[in-house]
């Protein structure tokens, strides 16, 4: 089927209080994992590539081209999703690449700047009809909005959008990124509140360290993206770690990523049925 764009996945999404999954490409085993995961789940999703990974392949083009062709022949509605970037170059060369929605994050600066940068590329996105996720960060925080302890405000957080036209906000409610275990404890009250503040849709980033349950009730509480990345890196990598270690004498790459790739794609399908309460 056609390139879907995010907003139309998220949208329907939050008109329905259900959740929609956006995980994170590294290579395109992840990329098709991915899509395959949302077909057999028959659910849409969102591929995600951050500015990390896109330093990792040395340019964006080629990894954002591949999910791309991916996402335009899946089954599925799936679209391509510019992931935490903080280069405003890099948004703009996403969009020219046909990518339909960018994270912007500019949550480390002060608050007046955060407000002024994201506004100007929320702008200039908008004229491209590209929608825009953006992030409310805490002033001096190393981490942004997700490092331990910080909250978004309900309040700013409503300013926030107001200010910068923002099509959908990433807020701190317990979680953090990079979780190696199921341990994060999330505020579900203070979800609830953001989403009756905030008249856009709320992105939980750091979910790998949420379990099914927290997930399903902060749905239910108000998020509409779930962000995961580690949780399929650690299913990814334990597969490959124990292939290798099963058969040392390997060295065909596809022996030990193709297995890799298929317990990627199980996970997704699973993930995407509890985000949507199935």
């Amino acid at each position: 089927m056609p390139l879907s764009v995010t907003h139309e996945i998220v949208a329907a999404a939050y008109a329905g209080t259900t959740g929609v999954g956006a995980f994170n490409v590294v290579q395109i085993e992840h990329a098709e994992a991915i899509v395959a995961g949302a077909e057999r789940a028959g659910l849409p999703v969102i591929l995600q590539i951050s500015e990390n990974t896109v330093r990792y392949h040395g340019s964006l083009a080629p990894i954002a081209l591949a999910s791309l062709a991916l996402a335009d022949g899946a089954a599925v509605p799936v679209s391509v999703h510019l992931d935490h970037a903080e280069s405003a170059d890099l948004v703009h060369e996403a969009v020219d690449l046909g990518i339909t929605s960018v994270m912007f994050d500019a949550s480390k600066l002060p608050y007046a700047e955060n407000v002024a940068a994201t506004h100007e590329i929320t702008a200039r996105c908008h004229r491209a009809g590209v929608w825009v996720e953006a992030e409310l960060g805490e002033v001096g925080g190393k981490d942004g909005a997700h490092a331990p302890g910080v909250r978004t405000d309900p309040d700013e957080a409503a300013a926030f959008v107001a200010a910068t036209g923002v099509d959908a906000l990433a807020v701190a409610v317990g979680s953090s990124h990079a979780m190696l275990t199921l341990d994060a404890v999330l505020d579900f009250a203070l979800i609830a509140r953001l989403r009756a503040a905030v008249a856009t849709p709320l992105v939980l980033h750091g979910s790998s360290g949420v379990g099914d349950a927290g997930l399903a009730e902060a749905v239910a509480s108000g998020m509409t993206k779930v962000n995961v990345s580690t949780h399929l890196n650690k299913a990814f990598t334990r597969v490959v770690r124990a292939h290798l270690g099963a058969h040392p004498d390997v060295v065909d790459p596809r022996k030990y990523l193709g297995p890799a790739r298929a317990t990627v794609a199980d996970e997704v399908a699973r993930l995407l049925g509890v985000l949507a309460g199935r």
